[in-house]
């Protein structure tokens, strides 16, 4: 069950073209991610602005997501999160009878939980499906965290848990999940530091970068999983200066820039209250994208 969402993964962004969802480059960006070497591609993430979708426009990207994979090898690992928990088991539903190879379920935001109230919540989330579902803890933007031994207690009593998106930004929660449950996948949420988490056991990196340079995310990402760490860093400190760059301000904006400059997306547009980048940025994201080969379509 596991195996198949490890690796190179993208936390897609959304792209809209007059306020709607702009269907037809949401597929041109995924068959893109397709031709250069990504394993999963990961709709309607905190990166694909699901805050501000409408459930409708959710679950039409995950459909899109899943029709664009089919006949290729790469899954779909769909986001599926919410403060409210039917809310959650609702997305994960649609998800997994839709097509979607697994989910990724966001620790709910807001309401701060407790680490049982986490616990029950993922619990109830997990036995409504048969899918791998992974956790997503990102405590500086949910202001709730999965604890490691909550994460770990999770794990164990769910079947079809595989794993956890750790981008609290911290090494050592990595090295602690690792350390007493070796068999977690734990994946890098976190792309500056994709290559030390893949070097302590890591299983793969869901990137917000890949949007851009999927071939080089995938790349070192694969060479680290086949224990090629040398040629691994030396990717992970190429993209140093992109990864710095590409969270100036809120992520997506300043990944959806980059990807409007490079041509990727026809149109430059955000769901309020998220905005354009300020004019200093965009000029400073522009400027750091001519150090990389950007592959067209």
């Amino acid at each position: 069950m596991s195996e198949i969402l490890q690796g190179a993964m993208t936390a897609l962004i959304t792209p809209f073209k007059n306020g709607k969802l702009d269907e037809q480059t949401y597929e041109k960006l995924i068959k893109r991610q397709i031709a250069n070497g990504i394993d999963v591609v990961v709709p309607v993430g905190t990166t694909g602005e699901s805050a501000t979708l409408t459930h409708d426009e959710h679950r039409i990207c995950i459909e899109i997501a899943v029709l664009a994979c089919k006949g290729t090898n790469v899954k779909v690992l769909a986001g599926a999160g919410s403060n409210a928990t039917h809310e959650a088991i609702g997305i994960a539903q649609f998800a997994q009878s839709h097509g979607a190879d697994g989910i990724l379920s966001v620790a709910p935001y807001y309401n701060k939980p407790t680490q049982e109230g986490l616990y029950l919540h993922y619990k109830e989330l997990a036995n409504s499906v048969e899918i791998p579902v992974v956790l997503y803890n990102v405590p500086g933007r949910t202001g709730s965290d999965i604890l490691p031994p909550t994460a770990i207690r999770i794990f164990r009593d769910c079947k079809n848990v595989i794993g956890i998106k750790e981008a609290t930004g911290n090494i050592d929660r990595c090295v602690d999940l690792l350390a007493h449950e070796p068999e977690i996948l734990v994946i890098s949420g976190e792309d500056a530091i994709n290559y030390p988490i893949l070097s302590n056991g890591g299983n793969g990196v869901i990137s917000v970068t890949a949007n851009l340079l999927p071939n080089y995310i995938a790349d070192l990402t694969h060479y680290a999983l086949n224990d090629k760490f040398k040629e691994a860093k030396t990717i992970n400190d190429k993209l140093y200066d992109i990864n710095k760059i590409l969270f100036c301000e809120s992520n997506p904006i300043p990944i959806k820039a980059a990807m409007y400059i490079a041509g990727l997306t026809p149109t430059l547009e955000y769901r309020l209250p998220l905005c354009k980048p300020s004019e200093q940025n965009f000029k400073l994201i522009e400027q750091t994208m001519k150090k990389y080969d950007i592959k067209g379509f």
